[in-house]
């Protein structure tokens, strides 16, 4: 179980001569690549001259502590209007009519379409006699959700196919919880990549779904309890307010119990005086206590409230076992009446705990597994099992302990990379959990805990042979001298010549860890051979919450350093240069493009900046980005002002400088980082750039933050990254056939 936390959705100067590397292991052959692009030898880029649309400014200023911002493009807030439809209209034809006349574009679309169309498993889950997993058979826009018999062969029948909720593909199926005594399943769906979910139950018996159907979810789980469950969403959003843009707040605890209108649901926990924060609920598998994760909207930790919902007395009584606001906490299960909790108070790289309900001082706490050297990433309970999985520079370890912390044995992976999963009940005797890394394609493994060994479940047959790949680990320095890990991978053989195309991608925050993972879509990349390079920069989770700390406010300037040293140390090895390096990032990603365009606009050709915060003096003003500002800081503080103010990409592009050839992507259902973020960047942009290169947006249309994009949506945005890149960095994928 992770941290109940919600995020942004999921990171020593340049060392004198060279780097220290560490060669990642890799796994056998898969089926032979059947043809081999070729970089032409021209490799001169040539500018397009481009006809933007014009876009209107408005008279509008804004005062921050004597300090007047001016907003000429905050009419594009309103994701609603007539006006700001009629310009993305406007901007999607300039950016298609451009990628359109790009020779090659087509012919990768072609390339990622046939290595896309590949079966893709989800990690199974064991649900009494019955395994439950998500199945794509390679070119679905959504994957499907299958059900067999525990010990059958093959694939099982389908569940439910969210290929058929819409007609173009684009409502997902984005969770699954299952009851604890197996009999129903309740389900999530999201529309158009909004964060807004439906929750639906469905009688896994029957197979016929119930007339239950909740509306107006979001930052929730189902949590089954008895005959119902417990939930989190809003109020409906009122008469003629936006329900993309809207700031959403007063988030509630809600009870429903099956068979009943969602009108007669209970409230289980509301604070009318707190309008920020989440409240999130979750019951123990024995469903004897209900637990609340409350945030502030202010702080970066959570408090944890329990009730004993077998206790007369105490059912009505919320008893709190967390800290308050100042540290991360999260229930994991209870043994013997006793909750464990994961946590990282007094511990930045996280341990676990066990806390008596009816004796919750931290006096009583006990450690079950004490903070280590590497950051326990997260905990399953399961099969009276602990399974612990650590990162050791930002790789995976999994251990395995009894209940009460004794460590039994470590979990053999197939190479260094990334394994996740692991879930189960208290009464599994086998799980299963998924690996990936670079250029290891993402394969199921069945885990049997009793014996400690794994089996493969599914193996993906991609058109990727790993063996002609290599992965090195180094580590570099920023600015102030902090060692900082890359992974950097490409081609065996490759030259060292300054020449190489590069895809410098990062993200930086938000305690989020980036980890080694299979991207079909980079495969594209690699195969012509580019470089991929991805580098753990301050303000993620991956040496623990120090690590976070030192990118968040005020310290965000430090994830800004680290991605400019990691482009450097590329250029001074002689990886790439600044005519073949795109950096690349999405959300708080976007936002270190953002940054790093404004910065360094010499850093790189091309840039990438996807669903990007953006307007940093505003983001707290739209749908849940009140619960940025722990990370970021916000306006309405004159210190964090001051700080904001010196790296929002909005107000620190400035007139007369040469822009990286650059394509912001967004979608119009952005819910999470509102596409105003990139409209009004994008139209400053365009205004202020002084060079030659293109300055575009590519704006989807029904789809949002990312989460549930149909596969043909990616498949198309994908061509149209790398056609872009490629034809800015002047190096055409392939020889063109007259």
């Amino acid at each position: 179980m992770k941290s109940t936390r919600p995020i942004l959705g999921v990171t020593l100067a340049v060392l004198a001569a060279c780097g220290t590397t560490k060669p990642l292991n890799q796994p056998t052959a898969k089926a032979p690549i059947t043809e081999t692009p070729v970089k032409e030898k021209d490799t001169s880029a040539k500018p397009t001259a481009l006809d933007y649309p014009k876009t209107k400014k408005v008279n509008q200023t804004d005062d921050y502590h004597g300090t007047s911002v001016t907003d000429p493009y905050r009419w594009l807030e309103d994701d609603t209007s007539p006006e700001t439809k009629a310009w993305v209209e406007a901007q999607n034809k300039v950016t298609f009519g451009y990628l359109s006349q790009i020779p090659y574009r087509d012919r990768i679309k072609e390339r990622l379409t046939k290595m896309w169309n590949y079966e893709r498993y989800g990690v199974p889950q064991e649900e009494g006699d019955y395994l439950y997993y998500q199945k794509n058979d390679g070119l679905q826009n959504q994957a499907v959700l299958y059900v067999q018999r525990k010990g059958q062969t093959g694939d099982g029948e389908v569940l439910l196919n969210p290929n058929k909720f819409s007609a173009d593909g684009t409502t997902a199926l984005s969770g699954t919880y299952y009851s604890n005594d197996h009999q129903r399943l309740a389900y999530t769906t999201s529309g158009g990549g909004s964060d807004w979910q439906t929750i639906h139950v469905l009688d896994l018996k029957t197979r016929q779904p119930l007339k239950d159907e909740i509306n107006w979810v979001k930052v929730s789980g189902v949590a089954w309890a008895k005959d119902g469950f417990y939930y989190s969403g809003y109020d409906a959003p009122k008469a003629g307010a936006s329900k993309l843009a809207g700031k959403n707040e007063y988030h509630k605890v809600y009870y429903h119990k099956l068979g009943t209108p969602q009108s007669a649901d209970k409230v289980v926990y509301e604070n009318p005086q707190m309008a920020l924060g989440f409240r999130i609920a979750s019951v123990t598998e024995d469903e004897r206590f209900l637990v609340v994760a409350l945030t502030d909207g202010k702080s970066d930790g959570n408090k944890l409230l329990v009730r004993d919902l077998t206790d007369a007395k105490q059912a009505s009584k919320w008893v709190n076992v967390g800290s308050n606001f100042d540290s991360d906490i999260s229930l994991i299960g209870n043994v013997g009446g006793k909750l464990l909790l994961y946590t990282n108070y007094k511990a930045p790289r996280y341990r676990i705990v066990a806390v008596d309900p009816k004796q919750p001082t931290e006096a009583s706490w006990k450690d079950v597994l004490p903070e280590t050297e590497n950051k326990l990433e997260g905990i399953d309970h399961v099969g009276g099992k602990l399974v612990a999985s650590y990162l050791k520079d930002a790789s995976s370890l999994i251990k395995v302990y009894d209940e009460q912390g004794k460590f039994l044995h470590d979990v053999e992976l197939p190479a260094l990379g990334t394994a996740s999963g692991f879930g189960g009940r208290k009464d599994s005797k086998t799980v299963y959990y998924a690996f990936t890394s670079f250029t290891y394609p993402t394969t199921i493994y069945q885990y049997d805990l009793a014996s400690n060994k794994s089996t493969v479940f599914r193996a993906p047959k991609v058109e990727v042979n790993p063996q002609d790949y290599v992965t090195t680990q180094v580590f570099y320095q920023s600015k102030d001298g902090t060692k900082v890990p890359m992974f950097i991978t490409h081609k065996k053989g490759l030259k060292l010549n300054g020449q190489n195309p590069t895809y410098l991608y990062a993200y930086g925050g938000f305690n989020v860890s980036m980890t080694p993972g299979f991207s079909v879509a980079r495969m594209l990349w690699l195969e012509n051979g580019g470089i991929l390079a991805i580098p753990n920069l301050r303000g993620g989770g991956e040496y623990g919450e120090a690590w976070h700390k030192a990118g968040m406010t005020p310290n965000k300037q430090n994830v800004f350093e680290d991605f400019f040293a990691a482009a450097e140390y590329l250029k001074v090895q002689g990886y790439t240069s600044t005519e073949k390096l795109a950096i690349a990032g999405g959300s708080n990603g976007g936002l270190l493009v953002g940054a790093t365009m404004t910065q360094k606009p010499d850093l790189a050709r091309v840039a990438f900046p996807a669903v990007g915060v953006m307007d940093m003096l505003r983001y707290q003003k739209f749908t849940i980005g009140w619960n940025w500002a722990p990370e970021y800081g916000t306006s309405d503080d004159y210190a964090q002002f001051q700080n904001l103010y010196k790296f929002s990409p909005l107000h620190t592009l400035k007139a007369g400088t040469s822009y990286p050839a650059t394509m912001i992507t967004t979608a119009d259902h952005d819910d999470r980082v509102v596409p105003a973020h990139s409209f009004k960047f994008a139209a400053t942009l365009q205004e202020k750039n002084a060079g030659p290169w293109p300055q575009l947006i590519r704006i989807d249309v029904n789809a949002g933050h990312g989460a549930g994009k149909s596969t043909a949506l990616q498949i198309q945005e994908w061509a149209d990254v790398w056609s872009f890149a490629y034809q800015n960095m002047g190096v055409n994928p392939y020889q063109l056939v007259k």
